[in-house]
């Protein structure tokens, strides 16, 4: 399997497009921001990309301007259809150099998502932030549901903090698949830094303003993410008693793929920037 390495300043940046266009390692001075969940394949890797939905479809089946979806199963162990294509299949390089890397990938809609896209990731590596662009394009001749994300593994120890702002959250039922919008609960009020480890999670916050960080006091490291348009929704997977939780930018609530439109030859775009500060330097 062919890697790409990037290097800029203190981050290093190694990308496996052959495994699902994923993020194997994103590092600063060495040290891991993003890990991988378990093994080396897209959906376990330090990051993937969601295309051309995130999350669950509930029972594989879509209801879209009359007519009806039907997805198979497509994750091991979960009987409703999650995240699109992208994370499993193998993407195409259309350029790299030691900062920055374009990966392609095009779905015939002969299998999984019934509808034909492209899907393009843009890394950027500068000497203190990754970029990474997502564009979504519908290659039907007609309107079609389409959403996408990006699903981080960030480091977890004992003292990492979170913070971000949204107006209301999705509560879930035993098979994680939306049930009701509410207010945000105060054990799940991320406004201000709070530690992560006390909290378990596995739902989609809206009304997200865009802007999320990550703070690890010990190491004395503050990760800022930075989503624009049309990422406004933010899924927090935080699993007891693993290293590793999730902050994931998706430009749709979970199980809400019906009620997104994608026209025909349109283009869904988006960035998500991630920063990294030396809280130590800075003091």
């Amino acid at each position: 399997m062919t890697a790409l390495l990037l290097r800029a300043g203190r981050l290093e940046l190694d990308l496996a497009p052959e495994a699902g266009g994923s993020i194997t390692r994103f590092a600063f001075d060495g040290k891991d921001l993003m890990r991988p969940s378990a093994t080396a394949w897209g959906n376990d890797n330090a990051c993937y990309p969601l295309a051309p939905f995130s999350n669950r479809i509930a029972n594989g089946t879509v209801a879209f301007d009359g007519m009806t979806i039907r997805l198979q199963p497509n994750w091991l162990g979960i009987r409703h259809p999650m995240h699109g294509d992208t994370w499993a299949k193998s993407w195409t390089v259309r350029r790299t150099d030691t900062r920055a890397a374009e990966i392609v990938y095009e779905h015939d809609g002969k299998t999984g998502w019934p509808f034909r896209y492209r899907v393009r990731q843009e890394f950027q590596l500068e000497d203190a932030a990754l970029t990474v662009g997502m564009s979504l394009e519908n290659l039907e001749a007609r309107a079609v549901p389409g959403g996408m994300g990006l699903h981080p593994f960030f480091v977890r120890e004992e003292d990492t903090e979170l913070a971000f702002k949204s107006d209301a959250v999705w509560l879930g039922d035993a098979e994680v698949l939306p049930t009701e919008r509410v207010a945000v609960p105060p054990d799940w009020d991320f406004s201000r830094p709070r530690r992560v480890d006390p909290v378990a999670l596995d739902n989609c916050f809206t009304g997200w303003d865009g802007n999320a960080a990550v703070v690890w006091p010990s190491r004395g490291l503050r990760l800022d993410v930075v989503a624009s348009e049309p990422f406004r929704h933010l899924v927090v997977y935080v699993p007891p008693d693993r290293n590793f939780f999730c902050v994931e930018p998706v430009s749709h609530a979970n199980g809400a793929i019906a009620s997104t439109r994608l026209a025909a030859g349109a283009t869904l775009e988006g960035k998500v920037t991630f920063s990294i500060s030396d809280l130590a330097r800075e003091q």
